[in-house]
């Protein structure tokens, strides 16, 4: 085939409820924050009109606190906070709402499926949480503590039906906001202390080489000492610090040093004599697997994540709604001695996912196969299916769909070693 035969193939997820007679398909799991907007949720849910009859089938996204573990919830009281929910009917189709227009996914799918095909539509609000996860302590089952976001399909009377485990299917999906494209203004800061019978001050001066890294980025601390006291400065420490804000009930912030270092290099620095120096620290997941609470990127099934992104606020009279809020700083510490105390500088910087290049996937091959790494720990409702290609579909682009089981791609540009 030559080069002007070749197109993109659209990648597809689906999964099917455990008795087959519903099944979701959706073309991403990542929804992106793009501040002024987020990613609208379209799909198409394929029904078997013999099983439904006189029922409905309803779609609901909703977005939930877990700040608890699952095996604690007892007697009806759970440990969740749901953050956001949107519904509809997906069959039959409601003429009395406003109908949204068909998105070109959902069309060829359509045209795909067949007539028993319904498509659905949600949008969230820009100031809904991100997903994040709080890493587990040590021999804890269950959903992890944090922000999950699920996309939920069933049958049923009415909308306030407890959905059964049978006809029902549910997705874990994600809200994940990538790095702007500007850098914006490099920290810097300046600080001083003065002492008791010292006629002049310690100067420290600490900067970054830029305002955003991506995650397994190097970040450079340049620092400056000048001692123009009578004190004696005896070592320094350089830590990359994370914040969380949990905005429950109250808002409560925690802390947790996932980098640091510290030199006694050029130390000790006395009365008139000055320091630069430059320190390279590398906040990773890898080397904080022990830490209980440390907010992480939401992670689905089968994959790895990374340490929290940060949070980007547009709307600062939103914070209680976004759930969790994530930011990074470096400290700066000059150590003086039981008696002399410390100098500190602080230094806030963004630690996110740079936005991926499109993916292109090959035109489908002229066979029908099922993926060999489909395991057996893998439930029947998620194979992996690559669809029939034959020669009309050369011509006809609506045939390049490759449906994909929904739990086994991983997150692009996560860190390799965590």
């Amino acid at each position: 085939m030559d080069d002007s035969g070749k197109r993109q193939a659209t990648r597809v997820f689906k999964k099917s409820s455990p008795n087959g007679k519903i099944t979701v398909y959706l073309g991403k799991r990542d929804f992106v924050d793009h501040i002024s907007h987020v990613d609208p949720i379209d799909g198409v849910v394929l029904i078997d009109p013999d099983y439904v009859k006189d029922r409905r089938v309803f779609g609901h996204v909703l977005a939930a606190f877990r700040y608890g573990r699952e095996d604690l919830d007892v007697l009806g009281l759970t440990f969740r906070k749901d953050l956001y929910l949107a519904a509809e009917q997906i069959f039959p189709q409601d003429s009395a709402q406003n109908k949204q227009p068909l998105t070109r996914l959902q069309e060829r799918l359509i045209k795909k499926l067949g007539s028993n095909a319904f498509p659905f539509y949600f949008e969230l609000p820009p100031h809904c949480p991100a997903s994040v996860t709080l890493q587990p302590a040590p021999g804890d089952t269950g959903k992890p503590c944090g922000i999950d976001y699920e996309l939920k399909a069933f049958v049923g009377e009415s909308q306030d039906d407890k959905p059964h485990k049978r006809n029902s299917v549910r997705l874990a999906i994600r809200k994940i906001m990538y790095a702007p494209s500007k850098q914006g203004e490099q920290p810097s800061v300046e600080v001083s202390k003065e002492f008791m019978m010292s006629p002049n001050k310690l100067y420290l001066e600490a900067s970054l080489d830029k305002k955003l890294y991506h995650h397994g980025e190097n970040i450079a601390v340049n620092v400056h000492i000048a001692n123009n006291s009578n004190r004696t400065v005896k070592k320094i420490k350089v830590s990359v610090r994370q914040f969380a804000d949990i905005c429950l009930f109250s808002t409560a912030q925690y802390k947790c040093t996932v980098a640091e270092t510290e030199s006694e290099e050029g130390c000790p620095i006395g009365p008139g004599f000055t320091l630069s120096k430059v320190f390279t620290l590398t906040p990773l997941l890898a080397n904080n697997k022990d830490k209980w609470g440390l907010a992480l990127d939401g992670q689905l099934k089968h994959e790895d994540t990374n340490l929290a992104s940060s949070t980007l606020v547009a709307d600062s009279s939103q914070r209680e709604n976004l759930g969790i809020i994530v930011q990074y700083k470096v400290k700066v510490k000059l150590c003086l001695g039981a008696l002399g105390g410390d100098l500190v500088a602080e230094l806030p910087f963004i630690l996110m996912h740079p936005k991926p290049e499109e993916e292109v996937l090959p035109p489908p091959t002229p066979s029908r196969r099922v993926s060999e790494d489909v395991r057996n720990d893998v439930p029947v409702d998620t194979n992996l299916i690559q669809l029939d290609a034959d020669e009309n579909s050369l011509q006809d682009h609506d045939d390049d769909i490759i449906f994909e089981d929904f739990a086994r791609l991983r997150l692009k540009g996560g860190e390799t070693d965590a």
